[in-house]
């Protein structure tokens, strides 16, 4: 814990560090804070601005990193909604700064990276427990047996209903912070009270996403841990022993879900209506109707889209007309990333986020780094279920965490230069400055 709250730098980069630190804790909360530590961490760049500490701009690096922005900018020139259009460019602006805060900001990231994804993954452990104390508080207020806990009263939605947040997004951050104390476990030699602190967060973390019962973040995560995990991290017998390991944990955790009667529904009979044909009666129509609406509109204007801002207006009118009133009330959209990138800018708006995507994966396996990896995995898989970048704490995660391990892989390690050199130098100028002497 000293090492997360004391670092050794100057004032200027311990205010930059304390500045990411609070960003990352604020993560799971209200907009407001998040938005409120990211304007003093540009007001503190600035102010602190070093031209000879400007990492370059103009590279490759950069324009992936805010490409997406400029796609919602290109696709704003013939959209057919620009009202709509503009407050994209209002919520996408994280993936045009962050990039350039990171560029002309003097911290080392690859220096702090373990401390600040410490920090964040402590800061998501603390949340879980505060919604799980919240729960029992309510089920003591109500006299509700303890087994409600996994009752549709408070799982998904209603057990992130506490901190205001979209339960499949707050399991983003969960999910991501679980990858780096499972990493660090599993790859490190560890004190043994430093393995029994990781293994409790660990759980609590697990825990909290079969709460939150977000389908996509399940399915990712049992892909990353028995796949990306034994790859990255082990070899030899010990990836064969993990892989059997993990596989025998996974179909527990699978045969547990499936025995509870709240969470099967939400993992399976959900999913079974999600991708079922529309049925007279229905609350809310399923995703492969809104999917096939919206590859109609796509096929009317597959090369470029119909410009940024112009999703739901497009989708309502096709909601109404099929009398998919619930979808058309909520004012749904396609809850698939893809295909919100058709309908916005077409073929070639998905081709840049395709390409980002690829250059994360490129750069992670290049680097090695299971968290990184981990991180674009996510984003891709819950991509086919969400509008991550339709969502402020979705913008939010992908710029940042995107921003942050990529510049992280880059910088290299500082340079300890040996001290021989000075020493016969020392011998060169004692022998100079005897000679006079003798004469």
């Amino acid at each position: 814990m000293r090492e997360l709250l004391l670092i050794k730098d100057n004032l200027a980069n311990k205010i930059s560090y304390y500045h990411l630190m609070l960003f990352l804790l604020s993560l799971p909360f209200d907009l407001f804070y998040n938005h409120l530590i990211l304007a003093s961490y540009a007001v503190h760049t600035v102010i602190q601005f070093k031209k000879s500490a400007v990492k370059p701009v103009f590279n490759l690096r950069t324009s992936v990193l805010t490409s997406v922005f400029f796609v919602t900018l290109a696709s704003t020139i013939y959209t057919i909604n620009p009202s709509h259009a503009f407050t994209e460019w209002e919520l996408d602006t994280p993936i045009l700064l962050l990039p350039l805060l990171l560029c002309f900001n003097q911290l080392d990231l690859k220096r702090y990276s373990r401390q600040l994804l410490m920090a964040f993954a402590l800061g998501c452990t603390a949340t879980i427990l505060y919604l799980y104390a919240d729960a029992f508080v309510t089920i003591r207020h109500y006299q509700m047996p303890l087994s409600s806990i996994l009752s549709p009263a408070f799982t998904n939605h209603n057990f992130s209903e506490p901190i205001d947040m979209h339960a499949t997004f707050f399991s983003l951050q969960i999910a991501l912070a679980l990858i780096y104390l499972l990493s660090r476990l599993i790859g490190e030699r560890l004190t043994p009270a430093n393995q029994l602190f990781y293994t409790i967060c660990c759980v609590v973390l697990s825990a909290g996403i079969i709460q939150l019962s977000s389908k996509s973040i399940f399915a990712a995560l049992l892909l990353i841990i028995n796949v990306a995990f034994p790859y990255f991290l082990l070899e030899g017998s010990r990836r064969r022993q993990f892989i059997m390991i993990s596989i025998f944990v996974s179909c527990m955790a699978a045969i547990g879900i499936f025995n509870t009667h709240a969470l099967n529904d939400r993992y399976l009979s959900e999913l079974k209506e999600d991708l079922s044909p529309s049925f007279p009666g229905q609350t809310v129509e399923p995703r492969l109707e809104r999917w096939k609406i919206a590859a109609k509109l796509i096929r009317n204007s597959p090369i470029i889209g119909y410009g940024a801002g112009s999703e739901i207006q497009l989708l309502r009118e096709q909601y109404f007309a099929k009398k998919f009133y619930s979808s058309f009330l909520h004012h749904l959209n396609s809850h698939n990333e893809y295909l919100s990138f058709l309908i916005k800018s077409g073929i070639w708006g998905l081709a840049v986020y395709l390409a980002t995507l690829v250059y994360g994966f490129k750069k992670a396996i290049r680097k090695r780094d299971v968290v990184f990896f981990s991180f674009i995995a996510l984003v891709a898989i819950v991509s086919l279920s969400e509008n991550i970048l339709d969502v402020d704490k979705g913008v939010i995660f992908y710029s940042f965490f995107f921003s942050f391990f990529v510049f992280a892989a880059e910088q290299k390690e500082p340079i300890n230069i040996p001290i021989k050199g000075h020493k016969y130098l020392r011998k060169v100028a004692t022998k100079r400055a005897v000679a006079p002497s003798s004469l």
